[in-house]
């Protein structure tokens, strides 16, 4: 318990989530923007390095904001605002208290490349028997988790939530969060390695998620052809609460791209060889697939099913896209890039068999700190290796490794060079980190 400000009152015995809860309850919905606030929403006034939102809360109420939640005294100027200590660390509470509310397997899903499309292709499987909630776009971090958790309907059955951090704690703390029952991390690479510091930092941190369900009676779908997953997963004591999946197990063969999609066979102990048609670009998408096919399986989802529903999934959002436009093929992959997705990326294009000479687009990769001028090395010279009819790099990072290659400070940039220099009749990838806004160019090519 603790003091707060409601209808200019100070109440010492009444918790705050007393006051709120029922009111999402009753279908007020949550808005951190003012911007965007609706008839009727709850502005949580959250702050930033760059804003806060307790000088918006007054224009939230003006917009029509049912209510505002403030964590700064001075604003407390209409009945219709509720000061409490801290904004953000109310929601995560009241998050944690709806939680609570909900009787149901949480799967939470970490990993430093793949997450958002094993969330999409396993919440898709496990909707085919299940009442089945997911995260929307990227709210995985410690503001989307919660915001994630308090909009799960109370008559879901499922639900699957991403997990995203930058530094260590964060998925620790999100689990505490979310309490998942059950647990999932892609792979672990060099991702935000400027949060993290190292490699080893990335992987306490992914470690966390195992820990939390190792002391919580949970249970964890993981890699088994993964080494640097099964040797994470032997620290912790999960016994027979740690399922496999991967290529040994379900006898992954006969890989190969047609149009620049994926296909390949599976086959079961149970079962002739499964061919499986989906609409994904890169052999790298086949653990993503395993892992939802893994999960569906382990709750009770008919495998023809589950295989169809994956076969049916179009990636959006610049994720593994195969785009055809006037003049060019595109392979999209420009939702974000990290080292180890780059290479994966990269390799699997230069495997993809296509009639039209092939252009590579990339991106620069960002939070990679006192690692970003060798991994940029790495991945300039790695491209120069494969053949590609042309190179073109974009952003400050890559700037250094250039020199027979076009380079452009930004996409903006690129996109005036291209309106006087088109690329025609080429199968061109393209890949960066969301910062460098990739998808942008897409209209352009």
């Amino acid at each position: 318990m603790r003091s707060f400000f409601f209808n200019d009152e100070l109440f010492d015995t009444m918790n705050p989530i007393e006051i709120i809860y029922p009111l999402i309850e009753s279908k007020h919905t949550i808005s951190t923007d003012s911007r965007l606030v609706k008839e009727g929403d709850l502005f949580f006034a959250l702050k930033g390095g760059n804003f806060d939102g307790n000088k918006f809360a007054l224009n939230a109420i003006e917009k029509g904001a049912f209510m505002a939640i403030v964590d700064d005294p001075s604003i407390v100027s209409s009945a219709k605002i509720l000061l409490v200590e801290n904004v953000l660390q109310f929601l995560q509470e009241l998050a944690s208290y709806h939680r609570s509310k909900l009787g149901i397997p949480i799967i939470a899903l970490t990993g430093s490349n793949g997450k958002t499309t094993t969330k999409e292709l396993t919440a898709r499987v496990l909707s085919i028997k299940y009442n089945t909630y997911a995260t929307q776009g990227n709210l995985n971090n410690h503001i989307g988790v919660p915001l994630t958790i308090l909009s799960i309907p109370l008559d879901a059955e499922m639900a699957v939530v991403e997990m995203g951090a930058n530094h260590e704690g964060e998925i620790g703390m999100l689990c505490q969060i979310a309490s998942p029952t059950h647990g999932i991390i892609t792979n672990i690479g060099k991702a935000h390695l400027e949060g993290f510091g190292s490699y080893e930092g990335v992987k306490r941190a992914k470690g966390e998620l195992f820990y939390f369900l190792s002391r919580n009676g949970g249970s964890v779908f993981y890699d088994i052809d993964n080494n640097v997953l099964t040797e994470l997963l032997s620290s912790f004591p999960l016994g027979d609460r740690s399922i496999p999946y991967g290529r040994s197990i379900n006898h992954v063969a006969g890989i190969t791209s047609k149009n620049g999609r994926l296909t390949f066979n599976l086959s079961f102990h149970d079962s002739n060889a499964i061919e499986v048609n989906t609409q994904l670009a890169g052999e790298y998408n086949i653990e993503n697939i395993l892992a939802a096919l893994c999960i569906g399986v382990h709750f009770g989802v008919d495998r023809e099913k589950a295989i169809h529903s994956i076969e049916s999934y179009t990636p959006s959002n610049s994720r593994s896209q195969i785009v055809s436009t006037k003049t060019n093929t595109l392979l999209v992959d420009a939702y974000n890039a990290n080292p180890s997705s780059m290479k994966s990326a990269l390799e699997n294009f230069s495997q993809i068999p296509h009639a039209l000479p092939k252009v590579a687009i990339l991106g620069e990769m960002l939070e990679l700190g006192k690692y970003s001028e060798e991994e940029h090395g790495r991945i300039t010279a790695m491209a120069e290796q494969m053949g590609f009819e042309q190179l073109v790099f974009i952003g400050e990072k890559f700037m250094a490794n250039q020199t027979n290659h076009l380079w452009f400070i930004s996409a903006d940039d690129f996109m005036k060079y291209i309106k006087h220099n088109p690329l025609i009749n080429k199968f061109i990838f393209i890949k960066g980190s969301r910062g460098v806004k990739l998808d942008t160019i897409v209209g352009s090519l």
